[in-house]
């Protein structure tokens, strides 16, 4: 009797598991690197607009390549953060529960949320910084190429 209540629990903390395990890459997911530069830079008078776009294709590539370990950054932080949370809820689930099964999987599941939300706001503040760093490096590339770039008061 006791081994297949401990088979029903065992099965419910594998499925909390499982669960959490999928929020987390979930999670993941919802981080990116910049894909373009949110600022505007026109050609300069008389540029033919075949060459300005060469120009902007190889900008963003030297933009990208500027900021590629920033947006990896921002990803790592984000899953790190709801891991760890998620660990300690489990072990504080466990110690408030007795240790039952159950109490372990409550206790991870509220952290996750803990753990997603301070992930979210980490990989926030690393997504605004990666695309104010791709901003730059754009904007200084299409500068040396003679565009016109926008200034600032």
């Amino acid at each position: 009797m006791i081994l297949n209540i401990l088979r029903f629990d065992m099965k419910r903390f594998i499925s909390h598991t499982v669960l959490i395990a999928s929020a987390l890459a979930s999670l993941s997911a919802c981080v990116s690197a910049p894909t373009g530069p949110t600022i505007t830079i026109m050609p300069r008078e008389g540029k033919p607009f075949e060459v300005f776009q060469q120009e902007d294709q190889q900008c963003r590539g030297f933009a990208a390549n500027s900021i590629k370990d920033s947006g990896n950054a921002a990803l790592k932080d984000a899953a790190t953060s709801a891991a760890v949370a998620a660990a300690l809820g489990a072990a504080a689930g466990a110690v408030i529960g007795g240790g039952s099964h159950t109490n372990v999987g409550t206790g991870a599941g509220v952290g996750l949320l803990g753990g997603a939300a301070i992930g979210a706001m980490n990989a926030s503040g690393k997504e605004n910084q990666a695309q104010t760093q791709y901003n730059i490096a754009y904007q200084q590339c299409m500068y040396s190429k003679g565009n016109q770039v926008p200034s600032y008061r």
